[in-house]
């Protein structure tokens, strides 16, 4: 019996280390001509479909600069909406390539669910919304609220302890996406709504009241939300993660969509031409073509480009670049040097 187990153990090992090593995402995407590409259920500015059901947004256009670098098509992305249950098992199962939506990078899901983080494109934190005419000022007034909570997210643990912390009771309502909160706040079901505060702000923006509701200024938590892929596909991990890097480059270096097809024609700057792909081989380290940065950025602009069309201050959402400038703007935007 023993040695039938140690036989068997032997066998999934072999299985396990067989599958990790075939591997090969970017090769299945160039194949089936599209990235799966996991986001929320549908959240204003940052991944929702619009009136003709073609999907929008900040984390959509993450996606689509990956398929523009790997597939010339920007629009060849299946959007797959995932919750706060269900976004992991989707990735680890293969169901898609890359998750894009408010996915906080943390230790456990690093280290014990291995995961794969490449990229923080969201700096956030937790913040509470409530009704203007409940007359709440801070966050340490919500003593016995009832709380809208979507589950299986670190907003639940960062809730349980914040309150634990300040010596406040809530009554909690669990929720499973972002539509249903916003239902059961604006039913009354709940006192409060908590989340990222970029989730707060994009919720707020599709009341047809915003101005009656009040995001209170503590912000109790840190947010770094990632785009994900699995962990053991390095080659996979490298294109999305460097594609990721391309756009806040870009931003650093002044490149934009506007300006793009001028600077691909060589310039001064190495490390723009290095990036553009007239000068050195990163593209084929990546196993793409010396162009892939150029179709990236073209897809939707550099990345103050994205976030301005999406979620920036001149939207409904309004968001200030805040943490999310440039590391040269007092921000903590940051890409690794192309060289």
């Amino acid at each position: 019996m023993n040695k039938t187990v140690l036989l068997g153990s032997i066998a999934a090992a072999s299985a396990l280390v067989a599958g990790a090593a075939s591997a090969n995402t970017l090769q299945e995407v160039i194949d089936r001509g599209e990235v799966r590409c996991g986001v929320s259920t549908g959240l204003a500015g940052f991944s929702a479909p619009d009136a003709n059901g073609v999907w929008q947004g900040f984390d959509v256009a993450m996606c689509r600069a990956v398929a523009a670098a790997v597939l010339d098509d920007p629009m060849a992305v299946e959007f797959v909406p995932t919750t706060g249950q269900t976004r992991f098992t989707a990735l680890a199962s293969g169901e898609v390539d890359v998750l894009a939506r408010n996915t906080t990078w943390t230790f456990t899901r690093d280290v014990d669910l291995n995961l794969r983080f490449v990229g923080i494109n969201y700096y956030d934190g937790q913040g509470f919304m409530v009704r203007g005419d409940l007359g709440v000022g801070s966050a340490t007034e919500l003593d016995g609220a009832t709380v809208c909570i979507q589950t299986g997210t670190t907003t639940e643990l960062n809730l349980a302890d914040y309150f634990r912390a300040n010596g406040m009771e809530y009554e909690p309502v669990p929720i499973e996406t972002n539509a249903e909160a916003q239902q059961q706040y604006l039913a009354g079901a709940c006192d409060v709504y908590t989340t990222d505060v970029s989730g707060l702000a994009a919720t707020r923006a599709s009341f047809a009241d915003p101005e009656n509701h009040v995001i209170l200024p503590e912000v109790i938590s840190k947010e770094p939300l990632a785009i994900t892929v699995r962990d053991g596909d390095d080659r996979w991990a490298g294109v999305v993660q460097w594609t990721f890097f391309a756009l806040v480059a870009a931003e650093e270096m002044g490149i934009t969509s506007a300006n793009i097809a001028e600077l691909a024609q060589g310039t001064d700057n190495p490390e723009i031409n290095r990036l553009l792909g007239t000068e050195g081989e990163l593209g084929s380290m990546l196993g793409l073509d010396p162009e892939w940065a150029i179709r990236a950025i073209s897809a939707g602009g550099n990345y103050g480009e994205i976030f301005a069309a999406n979620i920036g201050d001149g939207t409904p959402i309004g968001l200030a670049r805040g943490l999310n400038a440039q590391w040269t703007q007092g921000g903590l935007l940051y890409a690794p040097p192309f060289r």
